[in-house]
């Protein structure tokens, strides 16, 4: 398999997850500007939609979009319960929280990384995120993770999107769940590893 990535994007989600499982395979970083990869190709011929994450099966067949990735890799070794079986009540649950997280949190932070965006706008954005924040604070009562006691895939995707936070100037010690949850993800071995191969490589002109 074949990962394709950028620095400090939702690709580091599925990445976490690689790690997670043990399964091999290869990083290509992509410069989001030019949609040139670090081994020569033009990322657009790869993904059309023109963003990370994508992954390249060994068939050649390339998927994407963050949610569907890390689903379609814990299925490949459901061993390691990162996440349930399909069909069952918790598997949907779990997709309940995926797709949460994507439209409320990745989704709803995204307009934030607009510099230019007038300060009334974005306090209309981060009002939003605010009440997001206050109902996972309130979820992560009593819970080590999003949907229990055990860590899933929905937790490399929240854990990921968080990361932004202080770069939109949130401080995110107003929720102190979800400060001790990100410390306590953030100290996985899976997590360590994911940012040091993604260091090793380089970045794309």
């Amino acid at each position: 398999m074949k990962l394709y990535f950028a620095p400090d994007t939702c690709s580091f989600s599925p990445h976490i997850v690689l790690q997670e499982l043990g399964l091999p395979y290869d990083l290509v970083r992509v410069n989001n500007r030019t949609k040139r990869t670090s081994d020569g190709e033009n990322f657009l011929a790869v993904n059309p939609k023109g963003y990370v994450a994508a992954l390249r099966l060994d068939s050649g067949t390339v998927l994407t979009e963050g949610p569907a990735l890390v689903q379609y890799l814990a299925d490949l070794k459901p061993e390691a319960q990162l996440a349930p079986a399909n069909g069952t009540l918790d598997r949907v649950r779990l997709q309940e929280w995926l797709s949460f997280i994507s439209s409320e949190i990745h989704a709803g932070s995204s307009p934030l990384f607009n510099k230019e965006l007038p300060e009334p706008v974005q306090a209309i954005f981060m009002t939003k995120l605010f009440n997001r924040f206050d109902l996972i604070e309130a979820t992560l009562t009593g819970r080590t993770y999003l949907t229990g006691d055990r860590f899933t895939i929905a937790d490399t995707y929240l854990f990921t999107v968080l990361g932004w936070m202080p770069g939109f100037s949130i401080d995110l010690a107003r929720w102190p769940g979800i400060t001790d949850y990100r410390y306590r993800i953030g100290a996985r071995p899976s997590v360590a590893a994911a940012r040091a191969r993604e260091a090793e490589i380089p970045a794309v002109e």
